[in-house]
Protein backbone atom coordinates (compact mmCIF):
# COMPACT_ATOMS: atom_id res chain seq x y z
CA UNK A 1 0.00 0.00 0.00
CA UNK A 2 1.11 3.39 -0.70
CA UNK A 3 2.05 5.97 2.37
CA UNK A 4 0.43 9.05 1.92
CA UNK A 5 1.84 12.45 1.43
CA UNK A 6 1.50 15.58 3.44
CA UNK A 7 1.27 18.65 2.39
CA UNK A 8 4.55 19.65 2.43
CA UNK A 9 6.05 16.45 0.73
CA UNK A 10 3.46 16.97 -2.15
CA UNK A 11 4.83 20.49 -2.55
CA UNK A 12 8.76 19.06 -2.54
CA UNK A 13 7.97 16.30 -5.05
CA UNK A 14 6.81 19.64 -7.04
CA UNK A 15 9.50 21.49 -6.98
CA UNK A 16 11.25 18.28 -7.65
CA UNK A 17 9.83 17.35 -11.43
CA UNK A 18 10.34 21.29 -11.46
CA UNK A 19 14.18 20.81 -11.40
CA UNK A 20 13.83 17.82 -14.12
CA UNK A 21 11.75 19.39 -16.15
CA UNK A 22 14.76 22.22 -16.29
CA UNK A 23 17.24 20.02 -17.13
CA UNK A 24 18.90 19.51 -13.23
CA UNK A 25 19.14 16.14 -11.56
CA UNK A 26 17.28 16.61 -8.46
CA UNK A 27 19.56 13.94 -6.18
CA UNK A 28 23.09 15.13 -6.78
CA UNK A 29 26.11 15.22 -8.47
CA UNK A 30 29.73 15.32 -7.59
CA UNK A 31 30.93 19.48 -6.01
CA UNK A 32 34.37 19.86 -5.75
CA UNK A 33 34.65 22.37 -2.85
CA UNK A 34 37.40 24.24 -1.56
CA UNK A 35 36.48 24.95 2.05
CA UNK A 36 34.16 23.75 4.86
CA UNK A 37 32.78 26.72 7.44
CA UNK A 38 35.18 25.68 10.02
CA UNK A 39 38.39 26.67 7.92
CA UNK A 40 36.86 30.01 7.11
CA UNK A 41 35.91 30.55 10.63
CA UNK A 42 39.41 29.15 11.95
CA UNK A 43 41.37 31.62 8.88
CA UNK A 44 38.84 35.09 9.12
CA UNK A 45 36.98 34.98 11.95
CA UNK A 46 39.79 38.03 13.38
CA UNK A 47 39.64 40.10 10.54
CA UNK A 48 37.19 43.08 10.09
CA UNK A 49 34.77 43.69 7.36
CA UNK A 50 37.19 45.91 5.83
CA UNK A 51 40.01 44.04 5.87
CA UNK A 52 37.82 40.70 4.19
CA UNK A 53 36.70 43.09 1.67
CA UNK A 54 40.43 44.10 0.47
CA UNK A 55 40.90 40.42 0.97
CA UNK A 56 38.33 39.40 -1.78
CA UNK A 57 38.99 35.82 -1.24
CA UNK A 58 37.43 33.03 -2.93
CA UNK A 59 35.84 29.91 -1.27
CA UNK A 60 33.54 27.03 -2.62
CA UNK A 61 31.45 25.34 0.18
CA UNK A 62 28.68 22.47 0.04
CA UNK A 63 26.35 21.98 2.86
CA UNK A 64 22.21 21.56 3.96
CA UNK A 65 19.93 24.27 4.00
CA UNK A 66 19.52 24.62 7.74
CA UNK A 67 17.71 28.49 7.38
CA UNK A 68 16.36 30.27 4.85
CA UNK A 69 14.95 34.26 4.64
CA UNK A 70 14.23 36.61 2.00
CA UNK A 71 13.97 40.32 2.00
CA UNK A 72 12.79 40.92 -1.43
CA UNK A 73 16.24 40.95 -3.72
CA UNK A 74 17.83 39.22 -0.76
CA UNK A 75 18.15 36.27 0.66
CA UNK A 76 20.26 34.71 3.68
CA UNK A 77 20.90 31.27 4.65
CA UNK A 78 22.60 29.19 6.87
CA UNK A 79 23.96 25.97 5.49
CA UNK A 80 25.39 23.15 7.47
CA UNK A 81 28.86 21.04 6.64
CA UNK A 82 30.40 18.10 9.26
CA UNK A 83 31.86 21.44 11.11
CA UNK A 84 29.29 23.45 11.09
CA UNK A 85 26.86 26.50 10.31
CA UNK A 86 27.86 29.35 8.10
CA UNK A 87 25.83 32.04 6.74
CA UNK A 88 25.26 32.91 2.86
CA UNK A 89 23.98 36.22 1.88
CA UNK A 90 22.29 35.91 -2.00
CA UNK A 91 21.84 38.90 -3.94
CA UNK A 92 19.57 38.72 -6.71
CA UNK A 93 21.56 41.30 -8.76
CA UNK A 94 25.15 39.55 -8.73
CA UNK A 95 23.88 35.89 -8.83
CA UNK A 96 21.32 36.52 -12.13
CA UNK A 97 17.92 36.02 -12.49
CA UNK A 98 17.28 32.25 -13.38
CA UNK A 99 19.49 30.88 -10.31
CA UNK A 100 17.80 33.05 -7.94
CA UNK A 101 14.49 30.98 -9.00
CA UNK A 102 16.29 28.04 -7.52
CA UNK A 103 16.96 29.95 -4.63
CA UNK A 104 13.52 30.75 -4.15
CA UNK A 105 12.46 27.08 -4.77
CA UNK A 106 14.66 25.80 -2.19
CA UNK A 107 13.53 24.43 0.74
CA UNK A 108 15.23 23.94 4.24
CA UNK A 109 16.85 20.08 4.51
CA UNK A 110 17.90 20.61 0.31
CA UNK A 111 21.79 20.34 0.02
CA UNK A 112 23.78 23.06 -2.31
CA UNK A 113 27.01 23.69 -3.61
CA UNK A 114 28.22 27.60 -3.02
CA UNK A 115 30.87 29.40 -5.25
CA UNK A 116 31.43 32.77 -3.68
CA UNK A 117 33.56 35.38 -1.50
CA UNK A 118 34.09 35.44 2.07
CA UNK A 119 32.18 38.15 3.42
CA UNK A 120 31.37 39.80 6.78
CA UNK A 121 27.72 41.29 7.29
CA UNK A 122 27.20 45.29 8.08
CA UNK A 123 27.42 45.49 11.99
CA UNK A 124 24.21 45.43 14.07
CA UNK A 125 23.38 45.99 17.84
CA UNK A 126 23.05 42.23 18.12
CA UNK A 127 26.12 41.21 16.24
CA UNK A 128 28.70 44.67 16.58
CA UNK A 129 31.46 43.11 14.53
CA UNK A 130 29.07 41.60 11.60
CA UNK A 131 28.43 37.40 10.50
CA UNK A 132 30.65 36.43 8.71
CA UNK A 133 29.29 34.81 5.58
CA UNK A 134 30.11 33.77 2.38
CA UNK A 135 28.71 36.10 -0.58
CA UNK A 136 27.25 33.96 -3.47
CA UNK A 137 28.16 34.35 -6.57
CA UNK A 138 27.18 30.84 -8.16
CA UNK A 139 24.04 28.24 -6.62
CA UNK A 140 24.36 25.17 -7.48
CA UNK A 141 21.69 22.72 -6.89
CA UNK A 142 22.72 19.00 -5.34
CA UNK A 143 20.03 17.25 -3.29
CA UNK A 144 16.62 17.42 -2.99
CA UNK A 145 15.27 16.48 0.67
CA UNK A 146 11.92 15.56 -0.15
CA UNK A 147 10.66 15.07 3.72
CA UNK A 148 10.98 18.45 6.12
CA UNK A 149 13.36 18.62 8.69
CA UNK A 150 11.67 18.69 12.45
CA UNK A 151 10.70 22.13 13.66
CA UNK A 152 13.87 24.26 13.80
CA UNK A 153 13.94 25.53 16.99
CA UNK A 154 13.40 22.69 19.06
CA UNK A 155 15.07 20.00 16.71
CA UNK A 156 14.86 16.30 17.57
CA UNK A 157 13.87 16.04 21.20
CA UNK A 158 11.96 12.68 21.80
CA UNK A 159 14.88 10.20 22.73
CA UNK A 160 13.66 7.22 21.34
CA UNK A 161 13.05 8.48 17.71
CA UNK A 162 16.78 10.27 18.44
CA UNK A 163 17.77 6.74 18.87
CA UNK A 164 15.74 5.41 16.05
CA UNK A 165 16.81 7.93 13.21
CA UNK A 166 20.52 9.25 14.42
CA UNK A 167 20.97 10.57 11.07
CA UNK A 168 18.14 13.10 11.39
CA UNK A 169 19.74 13.70 15.32
CA UNK A 170 23.23 14.09 14.27
CA UNK A 171 21.15 17.27 11.33
CA UNK A 172 19.58 18.89 14.02
CA UNK A 173 21.26 18.29 17.37
CA UNK A 174 25.02 19.67 17.03
CA UNK A 175 26.16 18.26 20.72
CA UNK A 176 25.14 14.85 18.93
CA UNK A 177 27.33 15.20 15.79
CA UNK A 178 30.34 16.26 18.14
CA UNK A 179 30.09 12.96 20.12
CA UNK A 180 30.19 11.05 16.62
CA UNK A 181 33.25 12.91 15.74
CA UNK A 182 34.75 12.39 19.11
CA UNK A 183 33.99 8.76 19.48
CA UNK A 184 37.26 7.91 17.20
CA UNK A 185 39.10 10.37 18.11
CA UNK A 186 39.14 8.50 22.13
CA UNK A 187 39.02 5.19 20.34
CA UNK A 188 42.59 6.07 18.57
CA UNK A 189 43.67 7.65 22.12
CA UNK A 190 43.46 4.05 23.33
CA UNK A 191 45.03 2.29 20.71
CA UNK A 192 48.29 4.36 20.94
CA UNK A 193 47.76 4.27 24.85
CA UNK A 194 47.70 0.53 24.58
CA UNK A 195 50.71 0.27 21.75
CA UNK A 196 52.72 2.20 23.50
CA UNK A 197 52.07 -0.01 26.70
CA UNK A 198 53.65 -2.82 24.80
CA UNK A 199 49.82 -4.57 24.34
CA UNK A 200 48.58 -6.18 20.88
CA UNK A 201 45.65 -5.31 19.58
CA UNK A 202 44.00 -8.45 18.14
CA UNK A 203 40.62 -9.47 16.55
CA UNK A 204 38.74 -12.61 17.36
CA UNK A 205 35.64 -14.49 16.66
CA UNK A 206 31.71 -12.80 16.77
CA UNK A 207 30.86 -16.51 16.14
CA UNK A 208 31.11 -19.27 19.12
CA UNK A 209 29.86 -22.61 19.67
CA UNK A 210 30.18 -21.93 23.56
CA UNK A 211 28.26 -19.08 25.73
CA UNK A 212 31.59 -18.10 27.83
CA UNK A 213 32.70 -14.62 29.50
CA UNK A 214 29.62 -13.39 31.28
CA UNK A 215 26.30 -14.50 32.10
CA UNK A 216 23.93 -13.37 29.57
CA UNK A 217 21.30 -14.28 27.08
CA UNK A 218 23.06 -14.86 23.85
CA UNK A 219 21.47 -14.04 20.36
CA UNK A 220 21.56 -17.64 18.46
CA UNK A 221 21.95 -18.02 14.59
CA UNK A 222 22.75 -21.08 12.96
CA UNK A 223 25.84 -21.73 10.59
CA UNK A 224 24.50 -23.23 7.33
CA UNK A 225 27.45 -24.98 5.86
CA UNK A 226 28.13 -26.79 9.26
CA UNK A 227 25.01 -27.25 10.02
CA UNK A 228 25.17 -26.50 12.99
CA UNK A 229 23.48 -23.49 15.56
CA UNK A 230 26.09 -20.49 16.74
CA UNK A 231 26.28 -17.82 19.61
CA UNK A 232 26.63 -14.25 18.58
CA UNK A 233 29.94 -13.79 21.42
CA UNK A 234 28.54 -11.80 24.78
CA UNK A 235 32.34 -11.00 25.79
CA UNK A 236 35.42 -11.47 24.26
CA UNK A 237 37.10 -12.80 26.82
CA UNK A 238 37.74 -16.97 25.97
CA UNK A 239 39.56 -16.16 22.57
CA UNK A 240 41.83 -13.20 24.81
CA UNK A 241 42.73 -16.06 27.59
CA UNK A 242 43.85 -18.46 25.26
CA UNK A 243 46.10 -15.56 23.09
CA UNK A 244 47.51 -15.24 26.75
CA UNK A 245 48.09 -18.67 27.13
CA UNK A 246 49.64 -19.12 23.54
CA UNK A 247 52.68 -16.62 24.75
CA UNK A 248 51.51 -13.27 23.80
CA UNK A 249 51.45 -12.03 27.45
CA UNK A 250 49.50 -8.18 26.45
CA UNK A 251 46.70 -8.65 24.12
CA UNK A 252 43.49 -6.10 23.86
CA UNK A 253 40.50 -5.95 21.24
CA UNK A 254 37.83 -3.31 20.95
CA UNK A 255 34.96 -5.52 19.40
CA UNK A 256 31.31 -5.80 18.80
CA UNK A 257 29.72 -7.77 21.76
CA UNK A 258 26.04 -9.30 21.75
CA UNK A 259 23.38 -9.49 24.34
CA UNK A 260 19.88 -10.77 23.91
CA UNK A 261 18.13 -8.73 26.55
CA UNK A 262 16.67 -5.32 27.80
CA UNK A 263 17.32 -1.77 26.53
CA UNK A 264 17.77 1.22 28.59
CA UNK A 265 20.05 4.78 29.03
CA UNK A 266 22.96 2.04 29.86
CA UNK A 267 22.08 -1.02 27.91
CA UNK A 268 22.13 -1.97 24.19
CA UNK A 269 21.56 -5.25 23.26
CA UNK A 270 24.78 -4.78 20.25
CA UNK A 271 27.51 -2.59 21.94
CA UNK A 272 31.49 -2.00 21.56
CA UNK A 273 33.36 -3.50 24.77
CA UNK A 274 37.04 -3.42 25.27
CA UNK A 275 39.24 -6.02 26.87
CA UNK A 276 42.74 -6.01 27.72
CA UNK A 277 44.32 -8.54 29.34
CA UNK A 278 48.25 -9.07 30.76
CA UNK A 279 50.31 -11.51 32.06
CA UNK A 280 52.73 -10.81 35.24
CA UNK A 281 50.73 -8.39 36.51
CA UNK A 282 47.73 -7.95 39.29
CA UNK A 283 45.15 -5.71 40.61
CA UNK A 284 47.12 -2.93 41.33
CA UNK A 285 48.67 -2.95 37.60
CA UNK A 286 45.40 -3.08 35.40
CA UNK A 287 44.31 0.00 37.96
CA UNK A 288 47.38 2.09 36.90
CA UNK A 289 46.96 0.65 33.04
CA UNK A 290 43.26 2.07 33.43
CA UNK A 291 43.95 5.62 35.07
CA UNK A 292 46.80 5.99 32.73
CA UNK A 293 44.38 5.55 29.52
CA UNK A 294 41.64 8.23 31.31
CA UNK A 295 44.49 10.44 31.80
CA UNK A 296 45.27 10.32 28.02
CA UNK A 297 41.89 10.42 26.56
CA UNK A 298 41.43 13.66 29.09
CA UNK A 299 44.97 14.99 27.77
CA UNK A 300 44.08 14.22 24.12
CA UNK A 301 40.55 16.60 24.31
CA UNK A 302 42.55 18.98 25.81
CA UNK A 303 41.03 19.16 29.18
CA UNK A 304 40.36 17.49 32.57
CA UNK A 305 37.05 18.45 33.43
CA UNK A 306 34.10 16.98 31.86
CA UNK A 307 30.23 17.24 32.65
CA UNK A 308 28.49 13.78 33.34
CA UNK A 309 24.81 12.71 34.16
CA UNK A 310 24.60 16.64 35.93
CA UNK A 311 28.26 16.17 37.52
CA UNK A 312 31.67 18.36 36.95
CA UNK A 313 34.14 14.94 36.89
CA UNK A 314 37.81 15.53 37.02
CA UNK A 315 39.82 13.17 35.30
CA UNK A 316 43.23 13.86 37.09
CA UNK A 317 45.56 11.11 39.05
CA UNK A 318 45.28 9.90 41.73
CA UNK A 319 41.55 8.18 41.42
CA UNK A 320 40.66 7.22 44.72
CA UNK A 321 40.91 3.56 45.32
CA UNK A 322 38.48 2.07 48.64
CA UNK A 323 36.96 -1.39 49.00
CA UNK A 324 33.54 -2.26 49.31
CA UNK A 325 33.25 -3.01 52.75
CA UNK A 326 35.27 0.44 53.45
CA UNK A 327 32.84 2.32 51.93
CA UNK A 328 29.78 0.62 52.83
CA UNK A 329 31.23 1.65 56.79
CA UNK A 330 31.87 5.00 55.57
CA UNK A 331 28.01 5.60 54.20
CA UNK A 332 26.23 3.25 57.22
CA UNK A 333 28.79 2.34 59.85
CA UNK A 334 27.69 -1.43 59.02
CA UNK A 335 31.29 -3.01 59.41
CA UNK A 336 31.73 -6.35 56.95
CA UNK A 337 35.20 -6.45 57.39
CA UNK A 338 34.64 -8.25 60.51
CA UNK A 339 33.46 -12.15 60.00
CA UNK A 340 29.95 -12.65 60.80
CA UNK A 341 26.95 -15.20 60.02
CA UNK A 342 24.27 -15.16 57.71
CA UNK A 343 21.50 -14.76 60.49
CA UNK A 344 23.97 -11.10 61.66
CA UNK A 345 23.87 -10.30 58.12
CA UNK A 346 20.49 -10.83 57.19
CA UNK A 347 19.20 -8.73 60.52
CA UNK A 348 21.21 -5.61 59.74
CA UNK A 349 19.76 -6.23 56.23
CA UNK A 350 16.49 -5.66 57.85
CA UNK A 351 17.59 -3.10 59.87
CA UNK A 352 18.81 -1.22 56.19
CA UNK A 353 15.70 -2.02 54.67
CA UNK A 354 17.27 -4.60 52.58
CA UNK A 355 15.38 -7.23 50.54
CA UNK A 356 16.95 -10.78 51.23
CA UNK A 357 16.56 -13.22 48.33
CA UNK A 358 16.35 -17.43 49.23
CA UNK A 359 20.08 -17.73 47.54
CA UNK A 360 21.84 -14.89 49.63
CA UNK A 361 24.38 -15.75 51.54
CA UNK A 362 26.57 -12.75 52.99
CA UNK A 363 28.57 -11.71 50.41
CA UNK A 364 25.27 -11.20 48.36
CA UNK A 365 24.04 -9.02 51.50
CA UNK A 366 27.60 -6.86 51.55
CA UNK A 367 26.73 -6.20 47.50
CA UNK A 368 23.12 -5.31 48.16
CA UNK A 369 24.10 -2.82 50.57
CA UNK A 370 26.67 -1.45 48.19
CA UNK A 371 23.80 -1.17 45.30
CA UNK A 372 21.52 0.47 48.01
CA UNK A 373 23.60 3.22 49.75
CA UNK A 374 27.28 3.52 47.88
CA UNK A 375 27.09 3.02 44.12
CA UNK A 376 25.43 6.33 43.44
CA UNK A 377 27.49 8.24 45.55
CA UNK A 378 30.91 7.34 43.76
CA UNK A 379 30.72 10.40 41.47
CA UNK A 380 34.74 11.19 40.71
CA UNK A 381 36.67 8.13 39.02
CA UNK A 382 37.06 5.63 41.89
CA UNK A 383 38.79 2.34 41.88
CA UNK A 384 36.13 0.12 43.75
CA UNK A 385 37.59 -3.38 44.46
CA UNK A 386 37.58 -6.32 47.35
CA UNK A 387 34.20 -7.95 46.13
CA UNK A 388 32.66 -10.51 47.62
CA UNK A 389 33.56 -14.14 46.06
CA UNK A 390 29.91 -14.94 45.84
CA UNK A 391 29.93 -12.16 43.05
CA UNK A 392 32.73 -13.34 41.23
CA UNK A 393 32.99 -16.11 39.66
CA UNK A 394 35.79 -15.61 37.71
CA UNK A 395 37.89 -13.98 40.32
CA UNK A 396 40.82 -15.30 42.42
CA UNK A 397 40.09 -15.19 46.15
CA UNK A 398 42.50 -12.51 47.94
CA UNK A 399 45.08 -14.32 49.83
CA UNK A 400 44.79 -12.77 53.27
CA UNK A 401 40.93 -12.91 53.20
CA UNK A 402 40.00 -15.47 50.91
CA UNK A 403 35.98 -14.28 51.51
CA UNK A 404 36.97 -11.28 49.25
CA UNK A 405 38.47 -11.29 45.59
CA UNK A 406 41.11 -9.25 43.77
CA UNK A 407 38.82 -7.20 41.69
CA UNK A 408 37.69 -3.77 41.06
CA UNK A 409 35.11 -1.80 39.19
CA UNK A 410 35.98 2.11 38.02
CA UNK A 411 32.76 3.79 38.72
CA UNK A 412 31.84 7.48 37.58
CA UNK A 413 29.40 9.69 37.89
CA UNK A 414 27.56 6.58 39.59
CA UNK A 415 27.98 4.04 36.91
CA UNK A 416 30.33 1.44 36.42
CA UNK A 417 32.38 2.09 33.73
CA UNK A 418 34.88 -1.13 33.81
CA UNK A 419 35.44 -4.21 35.84
CA UNK A 420 38.65 -6.13 36.26
CA UNK A 421 40.31 -8.42 38.09
CA UNK A 422 43.19 -10.84 38.63
CA UNK A 423 42.21 -13.93 36.68
CA UNK A 424 41.19 -17.04 38.92
CA UNK A 425 43.42 -19.93 37.23
CA UNK A 426 43.08 -22.70 39.45
CA UNK A 427 40.79 -24.85 37.36
CA UNK A 428 39.15 -27.07 40.69
CA UNK A 429 38.35 -23.97 41.81
CA UNK A 430 36.90 -22.40 38.58
CA UNK A 431 34.91 -25.66 38.69
CA UNK A 432 33.71 -25.39 42.09
CA UNK A 433 32.35 -21.89 42.18
CA UNK A 434 30.47 -22.78 38.24
CA UNK A 435 28.71 -25.36 40.23
CA UNK A 436 27.47 -22.98 42.82
CA UNK A 437 26.29 -20.30 40.62
CA UNK A 438 24.26 -22.65 38.58
CA UNK A 439 22.65 -23.86 41.92
CA UNK A 440 21.32 -20.31 42.22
Amino acid sequence: MERELNDQQLVRRQKMQELQDKGIYPFGNAFTRTDTSKTIKDKYEENTKEEIDSLNADVKIAGRIMSKRRMGKMCFMHIQDKDGLIQLVINKADLGEEPYELVKASDIGDIIGIDGKVYRTNPTDQNPKGELSVYVLKYTHLTKALTPLPEKFHGLTDKEERYRRRYVDLIMNEESKQTAFLRPQILKTIRNYMDSQGFTEVETPMLTTLLTGASARPFVTHHNAQDLDMYMRIALELNLKRLLVGGMEAVYEIGRTFRNEGMDAMHNPEFTMMEAYLAYSNLEGMMDLTEGMFTNIAKSLGKDTFKFLGHDIEIKAPFKRVSMVEAIKEKTGVDFKQEMTLEEATALAKEHEIEVEKHFTVGHIINAFFEKYVEETLIQPTFLYGHPVEISPLTRANQEDPRFVDRFEMFIGGKEFCNAYTELNDPIDQLQRFENQLKE
